[in-house]
């Protein structure tokens, strides 16, 4: 016949507990990853970008202008739209990892932030490889420069492409705001931090290809404000001072 001690009983629980919170630990520490992660591929991304590039094409004129500068720069165009792919793939998981940060005042508008964040990206992304992919396939096909242009043009005036870019525009505008100001309210991280998320954010999102350089000079708060908000994620998963258990005396 096998005993088995009541007391190792009713560690059992606590060690379940642990076990269930360790792993929990992981998976944060794994999300906090994403986000110097998303900044190093956004800076990269925008760095590689040829000059005059990164602009949507619902006109015949910028079509003809971007396609002559595909013709001299394709690789860095497929290069430059992987980067971003992978740039705004991670910044949605970010969205994700910040809104864990937000407790009490301002949760429910973190969890709002994080999925237009998140949809934003995704729209982003669709939108990205209409502006680069595309760009590029279009001058590698060897098609006439009128029929080029044409197919560009007409696949960003699709509604296909009208959608994924309103909702796209609507996200990079709307999800900085909405999860700066829940960092701000909830107090979670300094408020100045909050601030810096929100305006680094905001102006990344906004810097043309004009050099690798320049680019990485105006994109520089946002990879700070994003390494600090790493660093609290991953400090807000640091396992808890150890406490001591006392084991049941259980009478025989």
């Amino acid at each position: 016949m096998t005993w088995i001690s009541l007391s190792s009983l009713a560690l059992f629980p606590v060690r379940m507990g642990e076990s269930v919170d360790n792993a929990a630990r992981t998976r944060q520490r794994v999300l906090a990853l994403f986000l110097p992660i998303a900044a190093a591929f956004y800076i990269s991304a925008e760095a590689l970008s040829p000059k005059g590039t990164d602009q949507v094409t619902t006109t015949t004129a910028t079509a003809f202008k971007v396609l002559a500068i595909a013709a001299k720069h394709p690789t860095r165009i497929y290069v430059a739209g992987s980067l971003a792919l992978l740039a705004l793939g991670a910044l949605a998981v970010s969205y994700a990892a910040i809104a864990a940060l937000v407790r009490n005042r301002g949760s429910a508008l973190a969890t709002v932030a994080a999925l237009i964040g998140g949809i934003g990206a995704f729209c982003g992304a669709i939108t990205n490889v209409l502006v680069f992919p595309n760009l590029a396939a279009a001058e590698a096909a060897h098609l006439t420069p009128d029929a080029a242009a044409q197919f560009l043009v007409t696949t960003f005036n699709s509604g296909f492409g009208q959608v994924f870019i309103a909702v796209y525009f609507i996200g990079i505008f709307a999800a900085p705001v909405l999860m700066g100001f829940a960092l701000w309210r909830s107090r979670s991280v300094p408020r100045w931090l909050a601030v810096l998320f929100f305006i680094g954010l905001e102006a990344a999102q906004q810097v043309p290809s004009v050099g690798p350089v320049r680019v990485v000079l105006f994109m520089l708060p946002f990879a700070v404000a994003m390494v600090l908000l790493a660093a609290r994620i991953w400090q807000a998963a640091a396992l808890p001072a150890s406490h001591s258990q006392e084991r049941a005396v259980v009478p025989v």
